[in-house]
């Protein structure tokens, strides 16, 4: 006599060998386009650069990785006092150095201070005074922009203006190495300058 057992208790029926390869597969694939998704996004939206040199120093080292927002320009314009990512209007590599002019400013450097329209701007994250000087009007589309070690900085006292549609981003915090991982104080002074 045969045995009927009720729904809940019947034994399972095997899937065959081929369903669960092709089901790994299928899982493998989807991984796969996942992780390619989000790589994607993640690089529209971020880049992660290398800090060369020391002509951000104090507020950043040389081989400090930084991560940088790609897409805080495409809404807002920089301010006085951020910290970028752009594109060398006169090398092929990427710099990063803090904005000082907008458009339309009049930079003055004389006496180791930095005047912007005739106001001087306070800077407590230089490691040194501008033993240089000079005068710059900026123009429409364009940033003028320093490194924070003024006198070991190629940057726009050097070089000139940057064209705005070089700008790569806004960076946002040190992620190498860990020890040194601090989010950017960007120092955006506006107050007094017209």
């Amino acid at each position: 006599m045969t045995e009927l057992l009720p729904l809940n208790e019947q034994e399972p029926e095997e899937k065959p060998a081929s369903m669960e390869i092709k089901r790994f597969v299928i899982d493998i694939i989807e991984t796969i386009l996942l992780a390619l998704i989000l790589f994607v996004v993640i690089n529209l939206a971020s880049a992660r650069v290398r800090v060369d040199g020391f002509s951000m120093r104090p507020t950043l080292e040389d081989g400090e990785f930084i991560l940088v927002n790609k897409l805080a320009y495409k809404f807002t314009e920089p301010k006085r006092g951020e910290i970028i990512v752009f594109r060398s209007p006169v090398t092929p590599e990427d710099l990063i150095k803090r904005v000082i002019g907008l458009p339309g400013d009049r930079i003055v450097i004389r006496d180791g201070n930095v005047f912007i329209n005739d106001v001087q701007f306070q800077e407590p994250y230089i490691a040194a005074a501008p033993l240089y000087s000079g005068t710059w009007q900026v123009a429409e589309n364009t940033l003028f922009v320093l490194g924070d070690n003024r006198n070991d900085s190629s940057d726009s006292h050097a070089w000139g203006l940057v064209p705005m549609e070089n700008v790569i981003g806004r960076s946002l915090l040190i992620y190498w190495p860990i020890d040194e991982w601090d989010v950017l104080n960007h120092n955006i002074i506006t107050a007094g300058i017209p």
